[in-house]
C-alpha cells in the first residue's frame, strides 16, 4: 500500500521562497513518520511549480504566476505519468497536500490574492482520490482515556484500540503500562502517572469512552487535562441512557467534546486515510 504526497513535504527546499515555518516543519516530519509507523510506502508526486518557475522562486497565486497555457500542458503531462504510475501500482491510499499551494492545495489553494476553497491545479487533476492537508494527516496519535477495572472494560479498550490501530493511528492505551494492575507500590503510581502524562501532552487527540451512569473519575480528569490543552476530544458513548433532556452524559464532559455512538461513528470523526488495510510494525 502506498500514498501520493506531494514532494515539498519530504524536501521543503522545493517550496516558494520564504514561506516554510517551524510549524510547517514539525507537520512534515510528522506525516513522513506516520507512514514509517505503518509500513506504508511514500510516493512522491512531481512538483508542477519547481519544473515550471524553478526554485527558490517567489510566492505567488496561481493567477499571478500560473495562469498559462504551458503550465496547463505541463500538469496535463504530469498528471498522465502519474495516472499511468497509479495503473501499475494500484489506487493509492490517498494523497497528502499542502494547502495553501496554488498547484498542490487540498482544501484551500491561492488561486487569486485570497484563499479559495478548492483543490490546487495539479491536485484537481485527482479529484476521484481522497486527499489530506498535512494538518490533519500529521494528527495521528491518539490517547485513548476509558475505565479499564474489569475484564469487560480491558477487553472493550483493547478491541477499540485495535481499530484505531487498523486505520493508522498510533494509540496509547494505560492498561498496557499497568495501569490494570490492583497491587501497585508509590514508585510503580508514579511512574504510570508519568507516562500517562507524557501521552497525554504528546498526543494529538484524546479518544474516551464515558459510558455508565456516570463518567470514570480518571478519565474525566484526562479529559479535562485535554480540554485545558487545546487537544481535540471525541467521546465514545454506547450507553443509551441519558442524564437530562439535553444531554446523554456530563454537561462539562459533553460540551468538551465530539460525542459519538458506536466506533463506526468515531473513525467518520477521526477520518483515517482508509480502513483496516495496515499492519504497524512490530
Amino acid at each position: 500500500m502506498f500514498i501520493l504526497m506531494c514532494p515539498c513535504i519530504k524536501d521543503p527546499r522545493l517550496r516558494a521562497r520564504g514561506i516554510t515555518t517551524q510549524s510547517d516543519i514539525r507537520e512534515f516530519s510528522a506525516c513522513i513518520r506516520r507512514c514509517e509507523d505503518f509500513s506504508v510506502e511514500i510516493v512522491c508526486l512531481p512538483c508542477p511549480e519547481t519544473i515550471y518557475l524553478g526554485k527558490n522562486r517567489e510566492p505567488g497565486s496561481f493567477l499571478e504566476k500560473l495562469n498559462t497555457k504551458e503550465f496547463a500542458e505541463l500538469i496535463e503531462r504530469l498528471s498522465e505519468d502519474v495516472k499511468k504510475l497509479i495503473d501499475e501500482k494500484g489506487e493509492p491510499l490517498c494523497i497528502v497536500g499542502v494547502d495553501s499551494s496554488p498547484s498542490c492545495g487540498v482544501n484551500k489553494t491561492y488561486y487569486s490574492d485570497v484563499k479559495e476553497n478548492k483543490r490546487g491545479a495539479f491536485l484537481e487533476k485527482f479529484s476521484n482520490i481522497s486527499a489530506f492537508d498535512v494538518s490533519e494527516f500529521s494528527k495521528y496519535k491518539i490517547y485513548l482515556a476509558a475505565p479499564l477495572f474489569s475484564s469487560a472494560e480491558q477487553n472493550f479498550n483493547e478491541k477499540l484500540a485495535g481499530i484505531l490501530r487498523k486505520n493508522m493511528f498510533l494509540v496509547h492505551l494505560p492498561q498496557e503500562i499497568g495501569d490494570n494492575k490492583p497491587m501497585r507500590d508509590e514508585l510503580q503510581n508514579r511512574k504510570i502517572f508519568d507516562e500517562n502524562l507524557r501521552a497525554l501532552k504528546e498526543a494529538d487527540i484524546v479518544v474516551s469512552v464515558i459510558d455508565g451512569a456516570d463518567a470514570d473519575s480518571g478519565t474525566s480528569w484526562e479529559m479535562g487535562y485535554a480540554y485545558a490543552c487545546g487537544k481535540k476530544i471525541v467521546s465514545l458513548r454506547t450507553d443509551f441512557r441519558r442524564v437530562g433532556a439535553s444531554e446523554c452524559t456530563n454537561l462539562m464532559l459533553e460540551e468538551s467534546s465530539i460525542v459519538v455512538s458506536s466506533a463506526d461513528e468515531l473513525l467518520s470523526v477521526l477520518n483515517p486515510p482508509n480502513v483496516a488495510k495496515f499492519s504497524r510494525k512490530n
